[in-house]
């Protein structure tokens, strides 16, 4: 079984994602890890993403994989390295390129295959995984939205500005929603869940219910 979540930056999809596989006793897969991790590896060795020659270099040369609960590129452990907001903004920025999206796409589905799994990223319910199963699309306010993501950082010792996150989000949701490429939308036949106001155990409770699990 194929449980598609989608959502903008800080809406909360990926807590919720998490929480969802472990209550079904399925495998999680993060996709915006994978965007993120290849802005990381960009970065990291001088990449542009101006650049076609670098383009071609970065997916001929990267690998994903998933050992589970682990997601992993060129067979290392992706951890928290990704989490910041320089990545979250070139994530952005590299999710508009054709060529990228195309191998992301493919890896994620090679990643899906022969799994139980919850899906969590922007695209998965309608272009990544379109049969599946279940689809949500989870929201929320940009406000909560930035105050979620402001905690997070926080908690991991990252010094972070609520208004410049607010920002970002605001920016990430427009280049996001703007995009040629499979830009992000609910599919047609999505359930869409504003968590703005709405308990994290109550948005679980929502989406069991839903999928004829309670």
């Amino acid at each position: 079984m194929k449980v598609a979540i989608d959502g903008p930056a800080g809406s909360g999809k990926s807590t919720v994602a998490k929480l969802l596989a472990k209550e079904l006793g399925f495998e999680y897969i993060d996709t915006g890890a994978m965007y993120r991790a290849l802005a990381w590896k960009m970065l990291k060795h001088g990449y542009s993403y101006e650049s076609k020659t670098d383009i071609e270099k970065v997916i001929q040369n990267t690998i994903f994989s998933f050992e589970s609960p682990n997601l992993l590129m060129d067979n290392a452990t992706i951890g928290d390295e990704i989490r910041t907001s320089e990545i979250s903004l070139l994530a952005s920025k590299i999710a508009t390129i054709s060529e990228i999206r195309a191998f992301l796409t493919r890896e994620q589905r090679k990643l899906a295959e022969n799994r139980d799994l919850v899906m969590e990223g922007r695209d998965i319910g309608t272009v990544v995984l379109p049969d599946a199963d279940y689809k949500f699309y989870i929201t929320a306010s940009p406000e909560e939205r930035a105050k979620r993501r402001y905690n997070q950082l926080k908690k991991m010792g990252i010094d972070a500005d609520f208004n410049a996150i607010l920002r970002e989000i605001s920016f990430r949701d427009k280049n996001d929603s703007s995009r040629e490429i499979a830009p992000l939308k609910p599919a047609g036949d999505a359930i869409v869940i504003d968590t703005t106001e709405m308990p994290l155990n109550e948005v679980i409770k929502l989406i069991l219910k839903k999928m004829k699990f309670q």
